[in-house]
């Protein structure tokens, strides 16, 4: 059964719940909650890999897009502004989390330095298809936790969740070459370190 029943004329869009909740109706804010908390769950366990965190981000993340629901002016999507909150909520829990270490999500975002090659845009096998395979998304997914925060979210955002550049940019509030930047640095260091690891795979297959 469902919770919500659709009345008579109700705007069920994304903007109609906004704006219903933005008149005080709580179970229009409800329903905008069960539509996005587990997009939202997941980019915050890929950002913080640790799922207590997770889900302290999702409910501080929701929380926090609730009572500053004025502030929205619809000029993006309202999945956008809370991609954008949840994200920044994740990284604050990394950030206490390595509190005896200086952790700057800025670091190397610096677009014209040295020489990148461009054909590692199209990387392969891509992240869809490693997801697909139990073992290797599980390399995967340790491989991922080990690249910077900013290159981890950017990559987290455009090649797991499958969103566009500009979509990622908005919601990081970074600028467009910014994100081809740190998504271009993540996918060559997942690349070279997965290349080691198949190599090692094989090289180990012809052991005794």
């Amino acid at each position: 059964m469902e919770t919500i029943q659709k009345k008579a004329g109700e705007d069920t869009s994304e903007l109609g719940l906004v704006q219903a909740a933005k008149g005080g109706d709580l179970e229009a804010f409800s329903e905008l909650v069960k539509r996005y908390d587990r997009n939202i769950f997941r980019i915050a366990q890929h950002i913080t890999h640790n799922e207590e965190d997770a889900q302290d981000v999702v409910q501080d993340a929701f929380l926090k897009a609730y009572q500053n629901l004025e502030q929205f002016q619809g000029n993006s999507k309202f999945y956008t502004w809370l991609v954008r909150i949840a994200v920044n909520e994740a990284l604050m829990k990394l950030r206490k989390r390595r509190s005896d270490k200086t952790v700057s999500i800025d670091e190397d975002v610096e677009t014209e330095e040295g020489t990148m090659p461009r054909e590692v845009a199209d990387w392969s096998p891509n992240p869809e298809q490693l997801y697909g395979q139990s073992e290797l998304g599980d390399i995967l997914k340790k491989t991922i936790q080990g690249l910077p925060p900013g290159f981890r979210t950017v990559f987290v955002l455009r090649d797991v969740e499958g969103l566009s550049t500009e979509e990622t940019a908005e919601m990081l509030g970074l600028s467009i070459p910014a994100v081809k930047s740190r998504l271009l640095r993540a996918r060559l260091q997942l690349r070279e370190r997965l290349a080691k690891y198949f190599k090692s795979k094989r090289g180990g297959d012809g052991q005794p």
